[in-house]
């Protein structure tokens, strides 16, 4: 066999992992597969004497691609978030986005996605290959261009980013949690009756223009109004997660792991007395979200 035989047959072995970076980094399958295709075709292009380690190589690459892809699109800033779903479940066709993303965002956690959408290209490159895929940091700082210590410092701020900071005890943090998936499963199941327990009777849903359709009032009161409005956004629950949102739980609804609605919720006697639907781009995005989950892992 050629050398560059050799190097083909190399890269298939390390297809999978390459593609599992991609999407991490990326948080698109489709856009995976074209940081794995490209990182082939600059390998077809290299000596085979020019690559001692193959798998470090590789991994380089295809980081190095993936920072410049995600340097591009936020410069382009596409696909903002903030688009509203309310009544709609996600359709992929209309999306332009294959069934993969949604296997994507199963995968890799739905919460987690937003997160790291929320990184800088170059926070969001650390972290990957630092804290899901145990690369050194002597050997992502050439990746990043930055120092040692400065590509430490870019996974350690990106490590604080996605873990967030509660701003209540762990003990209501842990109830908060109970209250709102009990709230999210019921708001799947399309169950009115298990969507009423978890309710307040007096609970009063507001919301910004952007997340209503047309004619649709900005608040609603009482417990049976806003359980029957719910049970139409069990639609959505699918898509939707428990997160972090200002040091509280929330939701995040995101369809593929892009963040589409936000709702910042209150609770006490364990049900939840009031919540807000937010969809303006703007608030989305002066929201400090983070994922519940303490420890972030690679994920199957």
């Amino acid at each position: 066999m050629s050398a560059h035989g050799d190097l083909a047959e190399g890269f298939e072995t390390h297809r999978s992992r390459l593609r599992a970076v991609a999407q991490r980094m990326l948080g698109s399958h489709s856009e995976a597969e074209d940081a794995v295709q490209e990182a082939w075709l600059r390998l077809a292009r290299t000596e085979a004497d020019a690559v001692r380690n193959l798998g470090g190589w590789l991994t380089t690459t295809v980081s190095r691609i993936c920072l410049d892809m995600l340097r591009s699109r936020a410069s382009r800033r596409e696909d903002p978030a903030g688009h509203p779903v309310p009544d709609e479940g996600p359709d992929p066709a209309a999306d332009g986005r294959p069934e993969q993303e949604a296997v994507l965002a199963d995968l890799v956690g739905r919460a987690l996605l937003v997160v790291l959408d929320r990184l800088g290209p170059a926070e969001r490159v650390a972290f990957v290959l630092h804290d899901m895929f145990a690369v050194p940091f002597d050997e992502i700082a050439p990746i990043v261009d930055r120092s040692l210590a400065a590509a430490k410092q870019l996974a350690s701020r990106a490590r604080r980013k996605v873990r967030g900071t509660p701003s209540v005890s762990g003990a209501e943090l842990a109830r908060q949690r109970l209250v709102i998936e009990t709230f999210l499963a019921a708001a799947r199941a399309g169950d009115i009756d298990a969507v009423l327990a978890v309710l307040a009777p007096d609970v009063v849903r507001r919301a910004d223009r952007a997340a209503l359709p047309e004619g649709r009032p900005v608040e609603v009161r009482g417990a049976r109004t806003v359980a029957e409005e719910i049970v139409v956004f069990g639609r959505n629950a699918h898509v939707a997660e428990a997160v972090l949102i200002d040091g509280a739980v929330g939701i995040a609804v995101a369809p593929y792991g892009r963040l589409r609605l936000a709702l910042t919720l209150t609770t006490a006697r364990e049900r939840i007395t009031g919540y807000e639907l937010i969809a303006d781009p703007n608030r989305l995005q002066q929201l400090d979200l983070a994922v519940l989950d303490e420890a972030i892992t690679l994920g199957g």
